[in-house]
């Protein structure tokens, strides 16, 4: 039987009314940092440093164990396509599961944070005020991995405005709790780098409480945490070996990431906190890619499911155009108001700003250059994991991320002399090789996967 192929012009429209909310939803996830920088940046430069180090620290192991929830959603959305609503629930209860496993597992490395990063050669009071800040945040860890499956599974459904709302009200709920805790304003005690992450700990219990209510109250049918407490070890260890890699590819980047934040440490003080700036705008608009990537594996699992190819190979084509559109605008946003938008994060009247302006200038410069291809393999990822191929994929992102980026990154940022310009143009070119890899991984061998 000879189906019917959407329009490229209905392909936008159904990536754009899944992909949008998610792009807010993950903006306003972000925003739950971008909050807490921007008002330490206000708070001192020496708080900035510090929440910038532990931020990367935190988001490192964060991300490692939301493979396990990102897991979840092409095996939704597989399942929801061919009806099978059983296997949809199964595999969401397993992803809690192993989510809290691997909260507990982490717990050690964020409560005794201190004297890794002074093995890491970071400084005695930036490693100080980042453990004093960690030791907090750590409590938030399973709630925010447990929000992290509901969220998949809402999202492979294709209930993406619950999840875009469900974040906004976290996000405004932490830049209140922010803002009365790092100051101590309204009567409240101030805490300053404690008070970001009491803060972010407490947002993170609303976002869990709210998605939860929602669950049970929307979709009763689906007696989604009924006998909860049973195991399911055949879809525990398919989710669990479609998520290790996930995660350790998502470890991979985040970690050149942070390795990169540890080589401007080595620097001093204010290239750490401009760093910690352009990283925080950077990663802003990374996640417009991040949530296109996400509606494409929700298609691509939904045309999996089917076993519809060119579906399939059309709407990786528009979901890539959008990406590069996305790209288009970011970099004339970096290279034409880069003073205004580093305005956002701290005080102009602050003694050190004209240092730390000049050379966050240089470093969204770099970002300008490596958003095409952060974008791509953003998408080439999304892709794969909604045909469900991910060990390959580590394996390529590993060695673009580790045996090019950071590398890179260190030889031109020491050696050649560029310092964080250096780093930066580094980092451009791990994700340069990951995003050629990547596509051409899917391009060749994902859409293969549909026949088989």
């Amino acid at each position: 039987m000879t189906r019917v192929q959407m329009t490229y012009g209905g392909h936008i429209r159904a990536v754009a009314l899944l992909g949008f909310p998610l792009v807010g939803g993950h903006l306003a996830q972000f925003a739950i940092g971008l909050t807490d920088s921007m008002m330490l940046g206000w708070y001192g430069v020496e708080a900035l440093a510090a929440v910038t180090l532990a931020g990367s620290y935190f988001f490192t192991l964060f991300l490692t164990g939301a493979g396990f929830g990102f897991a979840v959603m092409p095996l939704v959305a597989t399942a929801n396509s061919a009806g099978d609503e059983t296997s949809a629930r199964r595999a969401t209860r397993m992803g809690l599961w192993l989510s809290v496993l691997y909260a507990v597992a982490i717990l050690p490395l964020l409560w005794w944070s201190e004297p890794i990063l002074l093995r890491l050669g970071q400084g005695e009071a930036v490693s100080a005020d980042a453990a004093r800040y960690l030791r907090v945040a750590c409590w938030g860890l399973v709630p925010a991995l447990l929000v992290m499956v509901l969220k998949s599974y809402l999202a492979a459904l294709e209930r993406t405005q619950v999840v875009l709302w469900v974040t906004v009200l976290a996000a405004l709920a932490n830049a209140v709790a922010n803002y009365g805790l790092i100051f101590g304003n309204w009567g409240l005690p101030e805490m300053g780098i404690r008070g970001a992450a009491v803060a972010s700990v407490l947002t993170q219990m609303v976002s869990l409480v709210a998605v939860v209510v929602y669950v049970l109250r929307a979709l009763p049918e689906q007696e989604l945490f009924r006998r909860l407490w049973r195991p399911d070890w055949e879809m525990f260890f398919r989710v669990f070996r479609l998520g290790v890699p996930i995660g350790i590819t998502s470890l991979t980047e985040v970690s050149l990431f942070s390795a990169s934040a540890l080589m401007m440490g080595w620097l001093g003080t204010a290239p750490l906190a401009a760093h910690g700036i352009a990283l925080q705008l950077a990663s802003a608009t990374f996640m417009v890619h991040l949530g296109l990537s996400n509606a494409a594996t929700v298609r691509a699992g939904n045309a999996y499911g089917r076993r519809d190819r060119a579906h399939m190979a059309r709407g990786a084509a528009v979901v890539t155009v959008m990406s590069l559109v996305a790209s288009a605008l970011t970099i004339a946003l970096f290279l034409l108001l880069p003073g205004p938008l580093m305005s956002l994060f701290m005080d102009p009247a602050d003694p050190e700003w004209p240092q730390i302006l000049r050379i966050g200038t240089g470093l969204l410069a770099a970002a300008a250059l490596f958003q095409l291809v952060d974008g791509a393999q953003v998408i080439a990822l999304g892709l794969l994991r909604g045909v469900q191929d991910t060990g390959v994929p580590m394996v390529m992102a590993t060695l673009a991320y580790w045996g090019v980026g950071i590398p890179a990154s260190y030889v031109l940022g020491f050696p050649a002399g560029l310092g964080g310009v250096g780093i930066w143009l580094g980092l451009a070119a791990g994700l340069g090789v990951a995003g050629v890899l990547l596509m051409g991984r899917f391009w060749r061998q994902g859409l293969e996967r549909v026949d088989r």
